[in-house]
């Protein structure tokens, strides 16, 4: 898997370079119009900035290059699941979420779907198996799920959900497709916020929608076009550029994440750590087999809400902040976002700074604050 990972991190480099002329830029030019020049029937061009961009057009190369998959950028993660859910959801329709993942997905079901007739269950990822699949157009996981870093097996989930006649989507935005392949291993349609590690500078919002079906992908992409939720080009050029090192800041971040996930089990302020790739996680025998890396988040559980808030405050590598995947590491206490999770949860998203630097910066926060 990983050579597979590899390989498409190195030819994702040159997909631009392989098209060049003489004397054209290496680096993507940013296009910057609403409108283009039409004149006659002007199919298959670019005719008005609703419909395409240039910008667009490249980064959705990488992120297909990345997916082996048609791909459909957004101005968001939250963009891209709400183009899911009204592109392929009406009256009538049943859908099943996760209970523990990304509140706001719960939200935009609950509170828009609803007036539209559609009906919304939830499940626990870790017990995402049991009772079936019957009676839902639509199954969406979350795995790992974001806080709490639940896995649920993909490949069963898949084949469970087609046996019903439904339609299963994957959050992807915790691993990237370096680090899970969703598509591989069973679900019709991937979603991913990519204003976290594929942008991985904190700088632009931005999503993708990819799929293998081409009805899917039809659909999405007329969704985008009638009701005009596009990416800017500015952030598409962000993302871009970000996406040439995913594969280098995503395997130092796993990497850095491995090592200080093992030393906070061993602090006596932590009272819990949730991580994949540690061998006692629940989630550990799973995520071996179908994930290519265990990711770069880890959650933590200390005493109090006030030791949390001292610990991630007084960390001088760490910026208190809300979305993870950029250069530097954060943290934030989920339970004031509204996550049912002990008041003293901490999720940390590990960052690019040298592991042992980090590490050293992170124990000495958990020393001021354990006394």
């Amino acid at each position: 898997m990983f050579e597979d990972s590899h390989s498409r991190a190195a030819s994702l480099a040159h997909l631009r370079g392989r098209k060049l002329e003489r004397g054209e830029p290496i680096p993507l030019p940013l296009t910057m119009s609403a409108t283009f020049h039409a004149p006659g029937d002007s199919t298959g061009f670019h005719q008005y900035g609703r419909f395409s961009n240039p910008t667009w057009d490249a980064v959705e190369e990488l992120l297909t290059h990345l997916e082996d998959a048609p791909s459909v950028a957004f101005p968001s993660g939250m963009a891209a699941i709400a183009a899911v859910f009204f592109a392929m959801l009406k009256s009538g329709d049943r859908i099943l979420l996760p209970a523990d993942g990304y509140h706001t997905t719960r939200i935009l079901a609950d509170r828009f779907l609803g007036k539209l007739g559609v009906e919304l269950d939830v499940r626990p990822t870790a017990t995402f198996l049991d009772s079936g699949f019957s009676g839902y157009r639509l199954v969406f996981i979350e795995t790992p799920s974001n806080p709490t870093l639940d896995i649920c097996d993909i490949t069963a989930v898949a084949e469970a959900v087609h046996a019903a006649g439904a339609i299963l989507v994957a959050d992807n935005t915790t691993m990237t497709p370096y680090g899970q392949r969703p598509l591989d291993l069973g679900a019709d349609i991937v979603v991913a916020a990519d204003t976290k590690a594929p942008n991985g500078h904190s700088d632009a919002l931005f999503g993708h929608v990819a799929s293998r079906d081409a009805d899917i992908i039809t659909a999405i992409k007329d969704w985008r076009q009638t009701a005009g939720s596009i990416p800017s080009p500015f952030d598409a050029w962000l993302v871009h550029r970000g996406l040439e090192t995913l594969e280098v800041r995503f395997d130092r971040m796993c990497s850095s994440a491995e090592v200080i996930a093992r030393r906070l089990k061993e602090h006596p302020a932590v009272k819990l750590v949730r991580f994949p790739g540690l061998e006692g996680d629940p989630s550990h025998n799973l995520a071996r087999a179908q994930m290519e890396r265990f990711g770069f988040l880890i959650s933590i559980v200390l005493d109090s809400e006030d030791q949390a808030e001292d610990f991630i405050n007084g960390c001088t590598l760490m910026q208190a902040a809300t979305s993870f995947g950029s250069v530097h590491t954060s943290a934030e206490r989920r339970n004031k976002r509204g996550d049912a999770v002990p008041p003293g949860f901490v999720r940390i998203a590990i960052g690019c700074e040298p592991a042992e630097e980090l590490w050293t910066a992170i124990k000495a926060s958990l020393d001021n604050v354990s006394g």
